[in-house]
């Protein structure tokens, strides 16, 4: 183990009891370069935290020496202090920030080498500039011409985020994965192309401007008409789409921005109607009355995916938008029917009472066998409601005996089918009770009703109680309201046989899933799913390009229904189908938009330029890999199988990389809904409490929902958020395994601190080479090697060959702790400390044994800062640039970014060398 001992005049002396010292590069006298400066103690502006049991850890020294080395006032700005946030286990002071100023145009390279370095890791400093270069020279599309290219392309393209708002630390978990498997390929010298895009997000989007135009202008969007109303949301949509755009230039993102396209662009647009007729015409999509999953808060039936089951375990008081007070759930209501020997009945939902048409029992129960084929008299409407029997009922289930409302209830739709029962629909698509249900009832809301139907019972002296009943409750994950099944003529896709040949390719191995355990969960969800609901009762979005057909003779409420690419397309189908002439044909376009999924599904081949025949297209399709959260396996990812498959004729990728959650402290999913997202620019540049409120004050939520947000922010972040910076962040999220997590731990500070530690190595690094003379050589070129020399050689081997391991398997975690340990423990711990001595021995002599030491340090520290690039691209290119200089082999003008990705095959003869 080491240990420290106090050196002449209070100077600290290494474990070999040496004291070295090293001309300052300033003038006036040395600082000593065997200082060990103790990892918890302050240093640049951090403290420094290391909890490795069991030993003791140190840092470089700084290098230069802080009295030594003064920082241009042009280049440097330092603010004050911010804040100390407390954590378990580390301690932050963020003592100043610094901010690059220097004369550096936008979209030129930023200046590294008339500047002065400055003496601690600042995170705005070394982000600015970047990104503009790497832009403005290409460097992220597949034509710019990599030295080292290779004949292989990767494609992926990006989840695309919801117009609606803002990236949350969901979002950027996606970027920091895809953005480092993007420039890892890169930089092996594939043809990368990553595209960027944004979702139109119909029932989001239009949520968000209803409610603006109504707190702005007190308008809702029925006082605008549809046109005027697309109008605002455009305009709403041009004010804040480049909000998501400037986020995923600030994390770093490597997109080939001139590919960018958005949902309801003019060429998507025309993929979607496509993508709509080309299934109409084979079948895949029909139209039908059927029950579907209606919000009546959105106006607009739902998809199966979209409903969450609330799990209740008795009575439970909830919010439903539109509703003052909390409505009663998980309770069961037992009322009697006016028939002897039936007994009572049992509901969990009074308010349906209306709309019964029949009561049902089991075939097999003793206590109604004689009541088969019988009928009772309803309570309110006196109709006659026939007893039937069917083995769809619990006899375990309340009384055994179910009222059936087929037109509000799943269950109750298939009874009707079997026993050819009527669709009475008491409940409108607003949420109030129908005309059908009599003057006393008719205009009411549905929950108040439920209050006057069971008063009413009361009157009747039929009440027979209400008790705790355990229930899964129907909820639209969209806008929180209850849903209500309702029977409604909706357009539908048939999905039985495409989920058929996406399980399929799975079982067969042409697509596959990482990690393999969702393969379970693809099998078992395709193998049950239903016919997809795609009709929307929106105004944003693709309209659905299906036109209801008029004839001379045709009825009123007679459907006759025709498609197109266009009107005039749809007019000549209707000619062919319904024999008749052009001028007998009135067409009216449906009202109703497609469901958003349905164009997001298309994006793989779509963002090509599907349904024309694009060299993108011929070149990157189908895609290397898509990679994206796993709770999208069903929303987005079974649905681009199974229409790439069916209107490519090819899976629209090979590969399907699902990655874990990331959860607030609670364990909740981040959801704009529950207010307790966090904007990844807020961890990269610190914000304060006060800020992270206004941002939950200025959004949509309820102000109930904003009052539990603003409480829980408060004892989460009650000093705010510090800056971390985005290389940190990035680094940070792709450490985690497939396992859920809390990224706002001691983590991304850890990671601050490690940017930190890679800060002060190559400062040290570069005060080591100042004397140095003629450029370095390669390692190849270095001989004999000390036995230092060659274990730090090999350690770094055995580093890129755990990154090509970890990369090739998709286990980023694998890798970013590769290469921290690699950096942190062999690097710094050890070979920095032992070579110490023989850097200070030369006292700038040219010895061989010194120059060899700068030179394998030298490559030790470059090649590190390639293998960190595809994590950390902001900090490993400043460091990278100031290195560069010394090695005389890189050209000036180019990028980290586009350099060649260490291999093991490149480092093997330095591997053999002991």
């Amino acid at each position: 183990s080491r240990t420290r001992q106090e050196g002449r005049n209070g100077e600290r002396t290494g474990d070999c009891g040496l004291r070295a010292w090293f001309p300052g590069p300033c003038g006036g006298r040395a600082a000593p370069l065997g200082n060990l400066v103790p990892a918890d103690t302050d240093s640049g502006g951090e403290r420094q935290t290391e909890a490795r049991a069991g030993r003791a850890h140190f840092q470089p020294c700084r290098w230069p020496p802080v009295n030594h080395c003064q920082s241009s006032p042009s280049t440097v700005v330092t603010l004050p202090a911010l804040q100390e946030v407390q954590h378990p286990g580390m301690k932050w002071t963020e003592k100043q920030k610094r901010t690059y100023t220097g004369s550096t145009l936008p979209g030129e390279k930023k200046d590294t080498t008339s500047v002065p370095f400055p003496q601690s890791y600042s995170p705005e400093y070394v982000e600015s500039g970047w990104y503009q270069w790497w832009e403005k020279e290409g460097f992220f599309t597949p034509e710019y011409h990599l030295p080292h290219a290779a004949s292989r392309t990767f494609s992926l393209c990006i989840p695309p985020p919801n117009v609606t708002g803002t990236l949350h630390l969901g979002h950027a978990l996606t970027v920091a994965i895809q953005d480092s498997l993007a420039r890892w390929r890169r930089m092996l010298g594939c043809k990368v192309l990553w595209v960027p895009g944004c979702d139109h997000a119909g029932i989001a989007t239009q949520s968000v401007v209803e409610r603006r135009l109504l707190r702005e202008h007190g308008k809702h969007r029925q006082d605008y008409g549809r046109e005027e109303f697309l109008r605002e949301v455009w305009k709403w949509k041009n004010e804040k789409g480049d909000e998501i755009y400037h986020q995923l230039r600030k994390l770093g993102a490597s997109l080939d921005w001139s590919r960018a396209c958005f949902t309801m662009d003019e060429g998507f647009s025309r993929a979607v109607t496509e993508a709509f007729v080309r299934l109409c015409d084979s079948g895949l999509i029909y139209r039908s009355e059927a029950l579907v999953n209606w919000s009546c808060a959105l106006g607009s039936a739902i998809s199966d995916v979209e409903v969450e089951m609330k799990q209740l375990t008795g009575r439970t008081l909830l919010s439903v938008p539109g509703y003052e007070k909390r409505i009663e759930f998980g309770t069961m209501v037992t009322f009697a029917y006016p028939l002897e020997g039936v007994g009572d009945v049992s509901t969990t939902r009074p308010e349906t009472i209306l709309g019964d048409v029949a009561i049902a029992v089991h075939p097999e129960d003793p206590r109604y066998k004689d009541l088969h084929g019988r009928a009772c008299r309803h309570p309110f409407t006196e109709r006659l409601l026939p007893i039937i029997a069917d083995a769809l009922v619990d006899k375990e289930l309340g009384t055994g005996a179910v009222k059936v409302t087929p037109a509000h209830d799943h269950t109750d739709f298939l009874l009707s089918q079997r026993h050819s029962l009527p669709h009475l629909t008491v409940i409108g698509g607003d949420g109030h009770m129908t005309s059908l249900c009599g003057q006393w009832l008719e205009g009411v809301r549905r929950f108040d009703a439920r209050e006057r139907v069971m008063e009413a019972l009361m009157e009747k002296k039929m009440f027979r109680g209400r008790r705790d009943h355990p229930m899964s409750l129907p909820v639209c994950s969209r806008s929180g309201d209850v849903i209500e099944p309702l029977l409604r003529k909706q357009w539908f896709v048939r999905c039985g046989e495409m989920a058929g040949k996406a399980i399929q390719a799975v079982d067969d191995g042409e697509l596959e899933i990482i990690p393999s355990f969702y393969t379970k969960t693809w099998r078992n969800w395709l193998s049950n799913i239903s016919d997809w609901c795609i009709s929307r009762q929106l105004w944003w979005g693709h309209q659905i390009p299906a036109y209801r057909v008029s004839l001379p003779n045709s009825k009123n409420n007679q459907e006759l229904w025709t498609w197109g690419r266009t009107e005039e397309e749809a007019r000549q189908r209707a000619v062919t189908k319904f024999k008749t002439l052009p001028s007998d044909i009135t067409l009216s376009q449906d009202t109703d938009v497609l469901d958003t999924w349905f164009s997001s599904g298309l994006f793989p081949f779509a963002m090509l330029g599907w349904p024309r025949k694009t060299p993108d297209l011929a070149q990157f399709y189908p895609n290397t890999i898509l990679e994206t959260g796993s709770d999208l396996i069903f929303f987005w990812v079974a649905r681009m199988v199974m229409l790439g498959t069916e209107l490519t004729g090819q899976l629209p990728f090979k590969q399907v990389l699902l990655h874990s959650l990331v959860r607030d402290k609670h364990g909740r999913k981040m959801s704009k809904s529950l207010g307790n997202v966090i904007d990844p620019l807020d961890v990269i540049s610190g914000v304060s409490l006060e800020r992270l409120q206004e941002k939950v004050k200025e959004g949509n939520l309820d102000p109930r929902e904003t009052t539990v947000a603003m409480e829980a922010q408060r004892k989460d972040f009650p000093k705010g958020i510090p800056e971390c910076g985005a290389d940190a962040m990035r680094f940070a999220l792709c450490s985690h395994k497939i396992h859920d997590f809390n990224i706002l731990d001691v983590l991304v500070l850890s990671c601050r601190h490690f940017c930190n530690k890679m800060w002060q190595t190559v400062k040290f690094t570069l005060g080591a080479l100042e004397n140095s003379g003629s450029p370095l050589g390669t390692t190849a070129e270095i001989s004999p090697l000390s036995s230092i020399d060659r274990w730090i050689c090999s350690q770094l081997y055995s580093t890129v060959l755990q990154c090509e391991r970890g990369f090739e398997n998709y286990e980023l975690h694998s890798v970013t702790s590769t290469l921290q340990s690699f950096w942190v423990h062999s690097l710094c711990d050890v070979y920095l400390e032992c070579v110490k001595p023989v850097l200070a021995a030369g006292n700038g002599a040219e010895d061989g044994e010194v120059q060899r030491a700068r030179q394998i340090l030298f490559h030790c520290v470059s090649v590190s800062l390639a293998l960190l690039s595809p994590f950390m691209p902001y900090l490993t290119e400043e460091l990278w640039q100031r290195l560069q200089p010394h090695g005389g082999t890189a050209d000036p003008s180019t990028s980290l970014c586009v350099q060649g990705y260490p291999q093991s095959s490149q480092l093997v003869r330095t591997n053999n060398m002991f």
